[in-house]
């Protein structure tokens, strides 16, 4: 697992030392000698993991911290202070500057190692949410980096996984001064609570009666719905062996006990930090992909999912030897509704128009916005027979009810006319299939609107669809 790792220190002793143990299991290391230099080399993103030295001249290790951790464009970088103050109020210290883990020197090449892995697979996760987070900015959606760094960590939902009553009635309570805390004693009981519960962390005494904990570390990061939620273990300091293991299937922090109540709420709020941090992420990612294959005004997909997507309907349809119906729909003189009650009162039509067209068709029929105000609906396992019947439904359902603009203060009407075409032959370009949709589309609009017209493949009679009563247009 290759990363670039950041060694500062004002010590060329401890450099070198430090450089000599990573160089050796293959990661790539960079040095600085002072906090300024170290800033530069994160501004420039020249670097994946910072081991950081608290004492050093003209800017300590805290300052450099709380200044990467302050910075939007460096934040998400993994920090660890690696110096020879031991104290629990030097760790909260640390960990309240941002640092993602405070190891006290002489540190052990197995525990370096092991936590250097563990934050780069982290680390390496979260690069790639940003990578694709990275267009939903450029389409508008938020960047979560100003947020995070905001974020105080609190208020979080917890879930803690202790059956003896003497450690859960003493960590309980500790972790209610800043976070909703549910306690569950029983183990083989706490997956399924915290698949169900939503929950921002998730801490595990690794001491349990009868019950490994690091089998139900390794279960919830095996879980789909836990698998991101963060798990800081608890264990005895003679434990030195069992945490490492937990670090290497996935746990992101550890607390040797006695646990300090500082420390242990400084380490759920990183991890909570971290949690929502990278949930911002996903959901940005999340967002770009439906902003991408979505229309904005309507909600319904735009073209370019359809056209995307079309193909596939069409040969998955091929090979079933199922029909393939697909509806051309617009709506009649639409221009004049916007001439005649402005741009906004067209936008509230074209977003009554979609929910009734959702209300009228299948789960599993695509519906698009064409264009402007055309709409195309792939109706799959569908024949001419049974969209025309759609089709009619769809009709009535404009027509027969007039449309709310400008916030309800009018009411119009509104009609659209209908284009039906199927694919019921194998291998028929789907092209061919909406040229005839468009053509049916055409002649409705020739025969007076609000009305469906189907054409069927060339092996077919053409149909047309009775219009209901009332005036077309």
């Amino acid at each position: 697992m290759s990363a670039r790792i950041l060694v500062v220190d004002d010590v060329p002793a401890n450099v070198k030392l430090l450089e000599a143990r990573l160089s050796a299991e293959y990661f790539d290391v960079l040095t600085a000698s002072n906090g300024a230099e170290a800033l530069q080399i994160c501004q420039r993103a020249e670097c994946d993991i910072i081991l950081l030295d608290v004492m050093m001249p003209d800017m300590d290790g805290f300052e450099v911290c709380r200044r990467l951790k302050s910075n939007p464009a460096t934040h998400f970088i993994p920090v660890v202070m690696v110096t020879a103050l031991d104290s629990p109020s030097d760790r909260v210290r640390g960990l309240e500057a941002g640092a993602d883990d405070f190891l006290t020197k002489p540190v052990s090449d197995v525990v370096l190692i092991a936590r250097v892995r563990s934050l780069t697979r982290l680390k390496m996760m979260t690069d790639e949410l940003r990578m694709r987070a990275l267009t939903s900015i450029e389409i508008g959606v938020q960047a979560p980096e100003r947020n995070a760094v905001a974020d105080s960590g609190r208020g979080g939902r917890i879930l803690l996984v202790d059956d003896r009553p003497s450690s859960y009635e003493r960590l309980g309570p500790m972790l209610a001064t800043e976070h909703s805390v549910d306690v569950e004693t029983n183990p083989a009981e706490a997956v399924f609570n915290a698949a169900d519960g939503n929950y921002d962390l998730v801490i595990v005494s690794l001491d349990l009666n009868d019950f490994d904990g690091l089998r139900l570390c390794s279960q919830l990061r095996s879980l789909e719905r836990t698998r991101h939620v963060p798990i800081l273990a608890i264990a005895e300091a003679e434990n030195n062996s069992r945490l490492l293991r937990g670090l290497e299937i996935g746990v992101n922090d550890y607390l040797l006990r006695p646990v300090d109540k500082n420390e242990l709420l400084a380490r759920a709020r990183t991890q909570i930090r971290k949690r929502r941090y990278t949930d911002h992420l996903r959901d940005n990612v999340q967002n770009s992909i439906e902003m991408a294959i979505t229309d904005a005004l309507t909600g319904l997909h735009n073209r370019r999912y359809m056209e995307t997507h079309l193909a596939t309907l069409a040969d998955q349809a091929a090979s079933r030897g199922k029909p393939l119906a697909l509806m051309m729909l617009d709506i009649d003189y639409f221009k004049s509704i916007n001439d005649n009650y402005g741009h906004d009162a067209g936008d509230d039509v074209l977003r009554e128009f979609a929910m009734r067209v959702r209300k009228s068709i299948r789960g599993i029929d695509l519906a698009c916005r064409y264009g402007g105000e055309e709409f195309v609906i792939v109706m799959p396992e569908t024949d001419l027979h049974v969209a025309g019947m759609v089709a009619e439904r769809l009709r009535r359902s404009v027509a027969n009810e007039p449309f709310a603009v400008h916030k309800g203060e009018k009411r119009i009407e509104v009609t659209v006319s209908i284009g039906i075409s199927t694919l019921e032959q194998k291998g028929e370009p789907i092209a061919d299939v909406m040229k005839r949709a468009d053509n049916a589309l055409y002649r409705a609009k020739n025969e007076g609107r609000n009305r469906a017209v189907a054409i069927a493949p060339v092996h077919q009679p053409s149909s047309f669809l009775p219009q209901a009563a009332g005036r077309g247009r």
